[in-house]
């Protein structure tokens, strides 16, 4: 340290490389000089459980009726949590290195420090720079290699977050300019047949929003214009972020919310607002699954980034994806359904380097995968449904195409490798790993939804589009389980999905049209069965309820 300046974050005697936390700059970034060192830094912890969650795919191989009464969120906490000592142990390492602890829960295994560049480049023995983009204004603040921690406080820490703040996913929405056909939420539930008999009553859906915010007005005039009873919209502060509208992030928001809302408008809304820093992921998942307040029991993310920013550069450390990966196995095993939107840029995922890559979080195997189609109905049926890219009711690429592909990271789970599902290898790398999507839903802009933004209706689409519309036939589905007086939920149903549900007349299954959006990739295109462009298909919505309520 000279001049007031940290260059150097030495580790002290002691200490040792965090295992996963290393980082690279984000390709195209070069350092320009070390950060700020009063610059305040706020950092995410999260540490291990008392003892390994269960694996979900045992219970999410069976119906709903025949899987045990759901888990109370209070006693998975207190049996998968952190250990007491552990967390003493973290806030006892913050304090005698000079950082204040904002929060430390045990139920939620989640550790908050803050403190500023110096105090933290001193305490994880790393150093900390301003990176901009080459030509370009965009900058963050970042860090290269291993974070440093005491020897004892290794095995105990699964990540830390925040000290890095480069943007960590985007909005997966997709504006059309000249739609041909635009259709409200509530005919798309109709569509789709969504179960009749309810609303989403009962049931709270979350929506995780890493920018932005949503105007009341907005939302007030939406439900009257279309005449539909106004679902009761909560925003959740999480980290200190709030439901900030006036930025690009708002039609985001806008849209999660309008859909959501006209296709289960019994439902409670609840909007999680964070920032789309990996702290600000890791904070906002775990404060919405151990919500005592809101519970939700269906959660959808319309936000994603590459697993891989550019060849060899990570995006996501696997620290942090293999972190976010234990929350979402902890929503499974609390009977919470993730549904995450597959992507808008196709089998390249806006890469466009010759090869596939595909979009995580919707890559994780513990969340439902959502593509999209192109869809066109009349009178509220069905007349034709393509994969949503080029070569379906296309005029080329540029008009956007559903995410799908072979996770490099999350090996293949077991039940996706069954010779009636046919996962491919990726065609890039020949990784055997998770293929998705699971399912999909209209999400072409130009066939794509009515939404109400700056108080003019107008359309827009995307996989965003498709994962609240998911969420709300969930929520639906729930309510009817709750119905029955069994404590349970759909929860995680990939596995069951893959064994008989995704072959049976829950799903309209697409054969037609490929996400390959500049054609040179050899990968990805529609066939028979499940494919890596819509997954088994669109829903069926009146049958898969009925499947999983276990009726005939």
């Amino acid at each position: 340290m000279t001049g007031g300046v940290v260059d150097v974050g030495k580790p002290r005697e002691g200490d040792v490389p965090l295992s996963g936390s290393e980082r690279t700059p984000r390709s195209g970034f070069r350092a320009v000089g070390p950060a700020d060192p009063n610059e305040p830094v706020r950092v995410v912890i999260k540490l291990a459980p008392k003892q390994e969650l269960p694996d979900p795919a045992t219970l999410g191989a069976l119906p709903p009726r025949e899987r045990p009464s759901l888990e109370s969120l209070e006693r998975h906490e207190q049996e998968y949590g952190a250990r007491q000592a552990d967390v003493d142990a973290v806030t006892a390492f913050a304090k005698d290195r000079g950082l204040e602890v904002e929060d430390a829960d045990v139920a939620s295994r989640m550790v908050v420090l803050t403190g500023t560049v110096q105090s933290m480049s001193e305490a994880f023995g790393v150093s900390m720079q301003r990176y901009q983009a080459d030509g370009g204004e965009e900058s963050y603040r970042g860090r290269e290699g291993h974070l440093h921690v005491p020897r004892e406080l290794e095995p105990v820490i699964t990540a830390v977050t925040g000290l890095d703040d480069r943007r960590q996913v985007r909005a997966l929405s997709a504006t059309a300019t000249q739609p041909s056909i635009t259709y409200r939420p509530d005919q798309l539930a109709g569509i789709y047949g969504f179960p009749s008999a309810g609303n989403g009553s009962g049931q709270c859906i979350g929506l995780l929003e890493f920018a932005g915010g949503y105007q009341q007005s907005d939302i007030d005039a939406y439900f009257s214009q279309l005449a539909i009873k106004q679902p009761t919209v909560t925003a959740v502060s999480v980290g200190g972020h709030k439901n900030s509208p006036g930025s690009e992030a708002d039609g985001e928001v806008t849209l999660d919310i309008d859909v959501a809302g006209a296709a289960a408008p019994g439902a409670q809304i609840a909007v999680y607002f964070s920032t789309f820093t990996s702290a600000g992921w890791v904070e906002a998942i775990t404060k919405a699954i151990h919500d005592a307040t809101n519970r939700p029991s269906v959660l959808s993310i319309s936000w994603g980034w590459v697993e891989f920013e550019s060849a060899g550069t990570l995006a996501w450390t696997p620290q942090v994806m293999d972190e976010v990966d234990t929350m979402f196995k902890e929503a499974a095993n609390l009977g919470i359904t993730v549904i995450v939107a597959a992507g808008d840029d196709g089998a390249e995922d806006n890469i466009n380097d010759g090869k596939p890559h595909v979009n995580y979080p919707a890559s994780s195997p513990y969340v439902l995968s959502c593509g999209g189609t192109t869809l066109v109905a009349e009178n509220g049926q069905r007349q034709s449904e393509v994969v949503w890219g080029y070569g379906a009711r296309s005029d080329g690429p540029g008009h956007g195409s559903t995410g799908g592909g072979i996770s490099e990271h999350f090996p293949i789970p077991s039940w996706q490798t069954g010779a009636s599902v046919g996962v491919p290898k990726s065609a890039g790398t020949g990784f055997a790993g998770r293929g998705m999507p699971d399912v999909a839903a209209d999400a072409d802009a130009r066939t794509g939804y009515w939404m109400l933004l700056g108080g003019q209706m107008q359309p827009n689409g995307g996989t965003s589009a498709a994962a609240p519309l998911w969420a709300a036939l969930i929520a639906r589905i729930n309510q009817q389980l709750a119905a029955t007086g069994a404590n349970q939920r759909v929860g995680y149903f990939n596995p069951l999905l893959y064994s008989t549900l995704g072959q049976s007349s829950a799903f309209h299954d697409i054969t037609e049209g490929s996400n390959d959006t500049h054609g040179n990739l050899g990968a990805y295109s529609a066939k028979a069965g499940w494919d890596a462009c819509t997954g088994w298909g669109a829903p069926n919505g009146t049958q898969l309820a009925t499947a999983l309520a276990g009726q005939s």
